[in-house]
């Protein structure tokens, strides 16, 4: 039997046995999955941010939940806050943390995410909670369900891990509530597509003295390095290039911790790092490097659509 297929079969089976025992255990307030189903890096925690915000405004307020990767913390449930330490949390739900303080939004990491949504409705008041990837996380009751593909990527070859990306078959799509592309899509994925979001670079912020340039009034040399440790660190390039850069990318691990000789070159160019390497970074920050800064813009029609939902999903829980 072919790896890949031994890998549906086993993926499969765990799916169902789950769903069996926790899907029918819904939580007080209804829970929305953030995920996809391809390995890398595709926008969900700027997606997530962007939710946070977007829900805000409508009067909803949401909780978030996280596995942590890449964090060890003492204890779990662990409890985020702006000031927290990656290394213990993690730098995805750091980051959702740091970018959502001023609408008080509670960000727990569990490695067992049902144990995270329980510990968080205990502790906090929200209308909803939305979860940090966990697509494939069958232990854990969703009401809704977004899968997030990246434009340029797409699905890749179309095969299961370790043949090809998937880590579920593309079918998988059709089964959720939304499909959610971060950024334009080739012809042949418009038709699984229910909405595009885009990610916009705001602004350039000097991580030694805290100034702030505006993304398109760049007026350092447009020669620079760019150091990425995500998932998808190309897609970082390309938005610094969009930008009129000359970009020499340094590309590390995914939420591998950035250490000063990752920042160190011996010419005098500017370093550009994202905002998860930021939260991140081990020691104090040479003048020449910026984080940029960008946002998720999203689709009004979907941000209303999941409002109607969610709205549906609260009056029958009250």
């Amino acid at each position: 039997m072919p790896v890949a297929w031994l890998f549906k079969l086993l993926a499969g089976n765990r799916r169902s046995r789950l769903q069996k025992q926790y899907q029918g255990k819904p939580f007080a307030v209804p829970v929305v999955v953030i995920g996809n189903i391809s390995v890398g890096g595709s926008g969900k925690t700027p997606l997530v941010i962007a939710l946070v915000k977007a829900l805000a405004e409508s009067g909803l307020q949401a909780g978030v939940v996280s596995r942590g990767y890449g964090g060890s913390a003492d204890h779990y449930p662990l409890m985020v806050t702006e000031g927290g330490d990656a290394s213990q949390s993690g730098d995805e739900p750091l980051l959702i943390a740091q970018q959502t303080a001023q609408l008080n939004c509670p960000v727990v990491v569990d490695p067992d995410r049902r144990r995270g949504v329980e510990y968080l409705l205990a502790n906090n008041n929200v209308d909803l909670v939305l979860t940090d990837d966990g697509l494939q996380h069958y232990g854990l009751h969703r009401d809704i369900e977004i899968a997030v593909l990246d434009g340029a990527r797409g699905l890749g070859n179309g095969k299961l891990l370790p043949a090809g990306p998937l880590r579920e078959p593309i079918q998988r799509l059709s089964e959720v509530d939304f499909v959610v592309a971060n950024g334009a899509v080739e012809s042949a994925f418009q038709g699984l597509v229910d909405a595009e979001v885009s990610l916009q670079a705001r602004v350039f912020r000097n991580l030694s003295d805290g100034r702030q340039v505006a993304a398109n009034s760049w007026s350092e040399s447009t020669a620079v390095h760019g150091v990425a440790a995500i998932g998808n660190p190309e897609r970082f390039a390309r938005t610094l290039e969009d930008l009129g850069l000359d970009v020499s990318l340094h590309p590390k691990d995914d939420h591998r911790p950035l250490q000063q000789a990752d920042i160190s070159f011996t010419d005098n160019r500017p370093v550009i790092i994202t905002a998860k390497d930021a939260v991140k970074l081990k020691g104090a920050a040479p003048g020449n490097v910026w984080v940029l800064e960008v946002e998720t813009v999203t689709d009004g029609q979907f941000v209303e659509r999941l409002q109607q939902q969610l709205k549906l999903f609260i009056g029958r829980k009250s």
